[in-house]
């Protein structure tokens, strides 16, 4: 039986990525995907997508709105392009997407088994789509399908829907190790706004349930069942005590769209932030050799090797990993080019390097995570307002870019590194 994980509010956002991200979004999607797989296998990247937590700090790391429902669309997106010209190698494709995408994630895994032998006629996306529509009864519209399989047959599928009044969205995670029955609590995780009671007859716990609605359509059949249904609507509630157990823990992402100091973990962030200041020079610019590799391309690549590293207990504030290449809507503060750019530059480095079996430049990404994790308990360092205003006072200098425009210089601008 997969084992769900929780929910999260989600606010619903619009728009659209800026080619400028897109792109980068798809190339760091594509080589952290690569690093995953390298140092532990297919199975924990889909594991990793199947967690919410750990994929909502994946979208933000890459410059995504780290609190909007935008991550989802972004991350599917990004991946399904990055991983195109590399799923023979890896054994792993994305199918599906938003919208029309969607619809054709079946003929995209029948062409997907025709290459690899994959008996693609076994994988059940519309058994999943049909399952979150209609048994999973919460008061959201499906509009987003993302479906990830391995050549071995292994998948996770990830699912949005919105509900336009309440300006909300919710994210269902499915995973197919240990699945047993997709009317057996099949859900890895559940991500989205509360909107009251949520009717979920793909729990285990509702087998009776789904029972008794078979047995009522075959002996009333479905017009003396709505006409029940409308009595039972005009008389007194009936369900005055709802079991507390088919309720599930949920992450609430807030609807502000600025980071502020609640919603991220600060000794996990000071302790990023001194790992990079001690690391930069014994790591990095004498490993890779790479000129202009200093302090702050290391605390992005800091965050960027926890995401790959990290323990699931580590992703519980997203919004801790936006503060690597900053927002497309300038929160927390414009993506810096110039360090995002660094960051693509060095993973894609070390995933070519390892792959051929020189791990140097992979270990020492990993080192400089296991150093800041040593580091949590004891650093201290400037407050979150300080950090963010630091960075915008430099964005011009770094690259800075949102959905605005280019960042003009601040008149106490200074060096970018």
């Amino acid at each position: 039986m997969a084992k769900r994980s929780g929910s999260a509010d989600l606010p619903l956002h619009g728009g659209r990525v800026p080619k400028w991200l897109g792109d980068r979004l798809t190339k760091l999607g594509g080589v952290m995907t690569e690093a995953i797989i390298l140092h532990y296998g297919r199975d924990e990247f889909l594991r990793r997508m199947a967690h919410p937590f750990w994929f909502q700090s994946f979208g933000a790391v890459m410059g995504m709105d780290w609190h909007s429902s935008g991550i989802t669309t972004s991350v599917i997106g990004a991946l399904k392009r990055g991983l195109l010209p590399r799923s023979a190698e890896l054994g792993i494709h994305v199918c599906g997407g938003r919208g029309a995408q969607s619809r054709k994630t079946p003929s995209e895994l029948l062409a997907i088994g025709d290459r690899v032998g994959l008996d693609a006629e076994r994988l059940v996306s519309r058994l999943v789509a049909k399952i979150d529509s209609a048994a999973v009864q919460d008061g959201f519209d499906l509009y987003l399908h993302g479906f990830i399989v391995t050549d071995d047959g292994k998948w996770v599928v990830v699912q949005q829907g919105m509900n336009g009044d309440q300006r909300q969205a919710r994210r269902y995670h499915w995973l197919s190790e240990n699945l047993e029955s997709f009317l057996d609590s099949p859900h890895a995780a559940i991500e989205g706004n509360t909107q009251g009671v949520i009717v979920n007859l793909a729990d285990r716990r509702a087998e009776r349930s789904r029972e008794g609605q078979i047995d009522l359509l075959a002996k009333l059949g479905p017009d003396r069942i709505v006409r029940e249904a409308l009595a039972v609507r005009r008389a007194e509630p009936v369900f005055a005590h709802i079991p507390d157990q088919l309720s599930l823990p949920h992450l609430i992402m807030p609807a502000h769209h600025d980071v502020r100091e609640k919603d991220v973990n600060m000794s996990r962030l000071h302790a990023t932030l001194a790992s990079a200041a001690e690391r930069a020079p014994k790591d990095f610019q004498e490993l890779l050799l790479t000129p202009g590799v200093g302090a702050r391309t290391v605390e992005a690549l800091a965050m960027v090797a926890e995401v790959v590293h990290g323990a699931p207990c580590r992703f519980s504030d997203p919004a801790r990993f936006s503060l690597a290449h900053g927002g497309k809507d300038r929160h927390p503060f414009p993506v810096p080019l110039k360090i995002y750019d660094e960051t693509l530059k060095v993973m894609k480095s070390a995933v070519s390097k390892g792959k051929l079996g020189h791990t140097e430049e992979l270990e020492a990404l990993r080192r400089l995570d296991e150093q800041a994790r040593r580091l949590e308990h004891y650093v201290t360092g400037p407050d979150l307002k300080e950090i963010v205003a630091g960075e915008f006072r430099r964005s011009a200098s770094l690259g800075g870019r949102s959905i605005f425009g280019w960042e003009p210089p601040a008149e106490t601008e200074t060096s970018g590194e």
